[in-house]
């Protein structure tokens, strides 16, 4: 049974602000799908690998960042479907025509119809996230004859931008929480201020904030896991939570790490690479296991059906 009518609520930040700030769409409301979710056969079609992405812009001298205006709301929902959406509020009885937020399918939906639109493009000249495309180029000539393709192919499918958000012709930018760059990828500085200002967790809600936080960027901490080890402790069921000596000793040195975290340059595929060669039969066999879990995790996460063989 798929249900007729779902809640309906308008969401306040932090700041008691009305999300979102765009002047241009005023409130933003959040309906609860949570039903319709539960009866919706699943659509398991991958995001992007962020690190692969961000390898591919990293070394560019310029770049153009667009962003999608109300991206969801520029996919229609089939006619036969659009009951489905139905919600409540006291103004009557509605139900959505183009495709809102909460559905379970829809960032999958709307990942598959960029990539289909831009799929000659990808990787050649343009990388896409969802609603937020980087066109780059190696010249300031050759990133702009990559704009105009990708405007061109907007304006072919009815794609509306939000011009607000656009930078074009730049030679850096913030790209899914990394700065971007010719020098190559960095930490974005205002996140790595956030973290900074951590006080010592008191619970273990507030050590699994911290964690997800500074995980964020354990590409650029060596040894993040070893370092980690006795805040992740204290996630484990049964575990009296005492943040002693040892853990804010962690703590600090991954703020400090995070603060002076390198910047990451992608592989230069013109030089060989060296094999590691310190392991043996067995700890290769465990190693490759482990690098399996991570490279594919973003597949694991969201599959029911994953099976070992």
């Amino acid at each position: 049974m798929v249900p007729k009518k779902s809640r309906i609520q308008v969401v306040k930040n932090a700041k008691n602000e009305l999300v979102p700030t765009r002047l241009v769409t005023g409130w933003r409301m959040c309906i609860d799908y949570t039903k319709l979710n539960a009866a919706t056969k699943k659509d398991h079609f991958p995001l992007p690998f962020i690190d692969q992405m961000l390898e591919r812009l990293a070394g560019k001298q310029y770049f153009s960042f667009l962003d999608g205006y109300s991206g969801y709301f520029q996919i229609y929902v089939d006619p036969e479907d659009q009951e489905k959406t139905t919600f409540t509020c006291p103004f009557g009885t509605y139900a959505y025509r183009r495709m809102p937020f909460g559905l379970c399918n829809a960032p999958g939906t709307f990942q598959r119809c960029m990539m289909s639109i831009f799929s000659d493009l990808l990787e050649e000249c343009t990388e896409i996230f969802m609603d937020d495309s980087t066109v780059y180029g190696d010249t300031f000539e050759k990133c702009l004859h990559n704009l105009d393709l990708v405007l061109e192919r907007c304006q072919k499918k009815s794609l509306v931008l939000n011009f607000e958000k656009c930078h074009f012709m730049v030679t850096e930018g913030i790209v899914l929480g990394h700065v971007v760059s010719e020098r190559g990828i960095q930490v974005d500085q205002a996140k790595v201020d956030v973290i900074a200002k951590l006080h010592f967790p008191t619970n273990q809600k507030e050590i699994r904030g911290f964690l997800g936080h500074a995980g964020f960027y354990r590409r650029f901490i060596k040894d993040f896991a070893r370092i980690a080890q006795p805040l992740t402790r204290l996630l484990h069921n049964e575990v009296e939570f005492d943040f002693n000596e040892a853990c804010k000793e962690a703590f600090q040195l991954l703020k400090e790490r995070l603060i002076s975290a390198p910047i990451i340059r992608s592989p230069n595929w013109n030089y060989p690479f060296e094999a590691q060669k310190n392991y043996d039969t067995t700890e290769k066999e465990m190693l490759a296991v482990a690098y399996s879990f991570e490279k594919f995790r973003p597949y694991l996460l969201g599959s029911r059906n994953s099976t070992g063989r």
